[in-house]
């Protein structure tokens, strides 16, 4: 990972994160199948991620606190499982808002899962693999931006 990626991940918003993405993919020369992927899945894993990180109250996978969003901590949760767990996660604490908790806006991401027939109404009720292999190919391009 460059240094510049910690840094973007440490402080930027979404917009920026996602710009220097986009910019990576035109450098490379990506192919646009892959493209039209990466930003979708970026913006709606940062859309959860990034105001937890605003808030002091970023997590792992394994419930977890964590200082800060991290290259590998967004790696992390971008493991389709581990995307899914958070979405029911954050849904379950925005149950009741008071000034104790941050309410997290799910529509990003939850439209983003219903695209690839994640049913967020059953937990329980699993997706295809296909869905899951397709994200796993988008991480490593991610990884490879970043």
């Amino acid at each position: 990972m460059k240094q510049e990626s910690y840094e973007l991940f440490k402080s930027a918003g979404i917009d920026e994160i996602t710009e220097v993405l986009q910019a990576e993919l035109k450098q490379r020369n990506e192919q646009a199948f892959w493209a039209d992927k990466v930003i979708p899945f970026v913006q709606a894993i940062l859309s959860v991620l990034i105001p937890l990180r605003d808030a002091n109250k970023l997590y792992n996978p394994e419930g977890v606190s964590v200082n800060e969003l991290t290259p590998e901590l967004f790696f992390r949760w971008s493991d389709f499982v581990s995307l899914k767990s958070l979405a029911f996660r954050i849904q379950k604490s925005n149950i009741l808002e008071d000034e104790s908790k941050t309410e997290i806006d799910l529509k990003t991401l939850g439209d983003y899962l219903s695209r690839y027939n994640v049913n967020l109404e059953n937990e329980s009720l699993d997706f295809p693999i296909s869905s899951y292999n397709l994200h796993q190919g988008v991480s490593n391009v991610i990884k490879s931006l970043l």
